[in-house]
């Protein structure tokens, strides 16, 4: 990142706030902060706050000022296109303006904090896209028959429901064969190396409640102890050089496998989605689904899944009713 040059005098008495997101990043985000949070954030900081704000003193960043920046970014604030920010990325930039001036206040560099005043934008639900079980066993079948080693990770994740990042940092330690279960401890996402070449930062898992253990069907145990004899890697997920592919890559592999497959294109966390609706229509209940998924609490899942369990709630109040004829 690059820091601001500034005196003790200025320090003191009217810190900017470019100078004070230099302080805030180098001594309280990275030193604890996950590989990929530390990225977002320098990213956010040098390509958005401090080309805006980064002159204002930290008592001149009032509510109205920081709202007028908000609704600049809803309407303009993509750097390349011009164009308004998505509202998921506004709220992102919003945290880290209230995570920073919080800190300034409670260290005694802001004398009020008012951040907490920032209008956040409305998001949109996410819809939960999953394959019909037609579509699931196509893709199992192609998956299950290719010559290439990588396609068993798209099996796996329709039975554990991993996140592809959890997916492509998993090595075969971490799964014990004998109990039946995979051990997810870690993820890994793209990033840049020195040269700015891409490549695979591994990380410590997306939260605390990620790191988890997931007992495996045992109809897949024999299938990966195969895959696992002709693997000459320590990941599970290799490409034919042995090497683990990036993110990119094998969302890239997903996608030419559902074209070929003639199976309408959806992203890579439609697998995970997938595990959990058929979990859910095999009876799984939310509290066990949700400690597989990883989830934090059964809410999150509960309002994830809610369609799912209506149709499942449904199909059972069907089957109650056929007592009437």
């Amino acid at each position: 990142m690059k820091n601001y040059n500034y005196s003790n005098n200025e320090k003191e008495n009217n810190m900017k706030y470019g100078m004070w997101l230099d302080e805030w990043f180098r001594n309280y985000i990275q030193p604890s902060s996950k590989i990929k949070t530390c990225e977002r954030y320098s990213e956010i900081i040098e390509k958005h706050l401090k080309v805006k704000l980064g002159e204002y003193e930290l008592d001149e960043l009032t509510p109205l000022v920081l709202q007028r920046y908000v609704t600049g970014l809803m309407q303009s604030g993509n750097i390349v296109t011009g164009k308004g920010l998505a509202a998921n990325s506004v709220n992102g930039i919003i945290t880290v303006i209230q995570n920073s001036l919080k800190l300034a206040y409670t260290l005694g560099e802001l004398k009020e904090y008012t951040a907490d005043k920032i209008k956040r934008p409305k998001t949109k639900e996410k819809e939960v896209s999953c394959f019909s079980l037609a579509e699931q066993k196509k893709i199992e079948q192609a998956a299950l028959s290719s010559k290439k080693r990588k396609f068993i990770g798209i099996v796996i994740c329709l039975y554990s429901g991993l996140r592809i990042g959890e997916l492509l940092a998993l090595t075969w330690s971490d799964i014990d064969f004998t109990k039946g279960t995979l051990a997810v401890n870690k993820t890994c996402h793209d990033g840049r190396d020195e040269k700015g070449n891409l490549c695979r930062i591994t990380d410590l898992p997306k939260t605390a409640s990620s790191k988890r253990m997931i007992p495996l069907p045992k109809q897949l145990l024999p299938v990966l102890k195969e895959y696992k004899r002709k693997s000459i890697s320590e990941y599970v997920v290799e490409s034919e050089n042995g090497e683990p592919p990036t993110v990119r890559s094998y969302q890239r592999t997903f996608e030419l496998l559902q074209k070929r497959l003639h199976i309408e294109r959806k992203g890579f966390h439609s697998l995970r989605h997938t595990f959990a609706t058929r979990a859910l229509e095999c009876g799984m209940d939310v509290k066990t689904l949700a400690e597989i998924l990883g989830h934090k609490n059964a809410t999150v899942t509960l309002n994830r899944y809610a369609h799912s369990l209506m149709e499942h709630k449904q199909d059972m109040m069907n089957k109650l009713g056929k007592i009437f004829n």
